[in-house]
């Protein structure tokens, strides 16, 4: 399966305790409520999304999967011809691939990947191409576990290691700007661009449609894009039309 031929906006759909929030900075607590996430992906392939982003929160923090109800209830709701990447609580290569084998085409690895690479490989194995390792970047270093945790690792350097494991695309989310809508940082989304050959998958700071076309101009396969969507700075067909149009 190819992964994002042409550039995409990607919703997210973040979901905690069966709602969809989106968290600023990573902090628990400080979510916006938008309801609920079958009404959000409904609303979001609507308006043209070829790919939704589905992260379990829950699950990202507590390390088991806390809203699989909610997750597989958008699962059986969505179009067979929509991709759907989920992130959070994976934890292990048996997890991941019961979740393939529910009907995602990706499972986005974060904590897991970093503490135990081997899962990578194991599930590249029966699944080809289909596993995202997450790279959350604060402060120029890989962190872990809900975002607390230094690792060390350049994010570039762990990408390339990533890549060499099996993982068909890396997702790379710079907490520093999460959920602010302050913009993005653009010239370490291009280090790790330029680090793989694998599509890599921008995430966090995003707040205006040059953003989105300043991500797609550093290298970015697609670019996941929340809060800004939720708070009507702009819709999806704008954001992909200038994307498209770049």
């Amino acid at each position: 399966m190819s992964h994002f031929p042409e550039f995409e906006v990607i919703p997210a759909v973040d979901v905690q305790d069966g709602e969809v929030v989106q968290l600023v900075g990573g902090e628990r607590g400080t979510g916006t409520c938008y309801g609920d996430p079958v009404e959000a992906a409904e609303r979001w392939i609507g308006e043209g999304a070829e790919t939704l982003h589905l992260v379990d929160l829950d699950g990202a923090f507590e390390g088991d999967r806390v809203n699989a109800a909610a997750i597989e209830s958008v699962v059986e709701s969505v179009p067979e011809e929509v991709g759907l990447q989920l992130g959070g609580g994976i934890r292990t290569a048996a997890d991941a691939r019961d979740l393939l084998d529910l009907g995602l085409d990706r499972v986005i690895l974060g904590t897991a990947a970093v503490e135990s690479p081997e899962i990578v490989a194991a599930i590249d194995e029966t699944h080809p191409g289909s596993v995202v390792v997450s790279l959350d970047a604060k402060g120029g270093e890989v962190v872990v576990s809900g975002w607390t945790q230094g690792t060390g690792l350049d994010p570039a350097e762990a990408a390339s290691r990533y890549e060499d494991l099996g993982a068909g695309a890396i997702l790379f989310t710079n907490v520093d700007v999460e959920g602010r809508l302050a913009g993005i940082d653009r010239s370490a989304v291009e280090s790790v661009v330029e680090a793989v050959d694998v599509p890599v998958v921008a995430s966090g700071g995003v707040a205006e449609i040059d953003d989105v076309i300043a991500l797609r101009e550093a290298g970015a396969a697609a670019v996941v894009v929340g809060t800004a969507l939720y708070e009507g700075a702009f819709t999806l067909r704008e954001a992909q039309a200038a994307a498209d149009g770049a």
